[in-house]
């Protein structure tokens, strides 16, 4: 056993440099191109002409403002479209006839790509916060919605009907049971809808927008400060993953009843 332990230990160990290795040989490989490569910096900047715009981006505040206003316009669309999909989507495995009323919708709205409506939606809703936040609700809807059906349609129905012979009622049956049994594959979809926010925010801020990380990509592309755009897409990437972490540590505390008794 402590042997075994021990070797667990090493091989998480052993994970984490691979890690910080695999980014090291990237960083590399990056400046080598942009050394070797013979492309100009306004098309392939090397690290440290990056890191230098970063810098200068945190020293006038340009990029804690723009970062701030695509964090604010992510939550919000998350959230809205989690909680709408939540909802539909627990009516729609309770029941089939809605299903087949709502199913044509939800695969057209999936089957035309986010980028051919997002200028309607600029159009219609104007260029500010608001349209932004719808384009991030409809692109995280889908995969929540899915999920959440999903999830409560795999409620063992031998358990739904021992809690109906306990004589449990509507609100019992829905906290006691099918929230904890859903909660699994709902927080999958949420993890999904989480990174895909993201990029739903930069979507709509691409089409039209005066402030975000999105606006921010359009002005370096403008003004081919290729630096600026990786420093905005590094930011990108950062408020991804925070947001996909967050979401696996909720998992990770709201799942804590699922783990075996005395297994690490």
């Amino acid at each position: 056993m402590r042997f075994t332990n021990s070797f667990s230990r090493l091989i998480r160990s052993t994970r984490s440099w691979l890690g910080i290795v695999s980014l090291v040989l990237g960083l590399l490989a990056w400046w080598a191109a942009a050394r070797f490569g013979g492309l100009p910096a306004f098309i392939l900047p090397a690290p440290g002409q990056v890191w230098m715009r970063l810098l200068r981006s945190l020293a006038d505040g340009s990029l804690e403002f723009h970062s701030a206003v695509t964090l604010a316009e992510v939550l919000a669309g998350l959230f809205a479209g989690a909680a709408l999909a939540t909802v539909l989507g627990y009516l729609v495995a309770k029941s089939r006839v809605l299903e087949d009323l709502l199913a044509p919708y939800l695969v057209a709205s999936q089957a035309i790509p986010l980028v051919a409506i997002a200028p309607l939606l600029v159009i219609w809703f104007g260029p500010g916060m608001f349209s932004k936040i719808l384009i991030c609700a409809l692109i995280v809807f889908f995969p929540v919605l899915i999920n959440t059906v999903v999830g409560v349609r795999s409620v063992p129905t031998p358990l739904n009907d021992l809690m109906r012979s306990l004589r449990a009622s509507r609100s019992q049956i829905l906290v006691k049971l099918e929230i904890p049994a859903a909660l699994p594959i709902f927080l999958g979809g949420l993890r999904i809808g989480a990174t895909l926010s993201v990029i739903g925010a930069v979507v709509g801020e691409l089409v039209g927008a005066d402030q975000g990380l999105g606006f921010l990509i359009n002005v370096g592309r403008g003004q081919y400060d290729t630096a600026l755009v990786f420093v905005a897409v590094f930011a990108l990437i950062i408020l991804a993953l925070a947001l996909y972490g967050l979401v696996a540590w909720a998992e990770h505390h709201l799942l804590r009843w699922q783990e075996v008794p005395g297994r690490r």
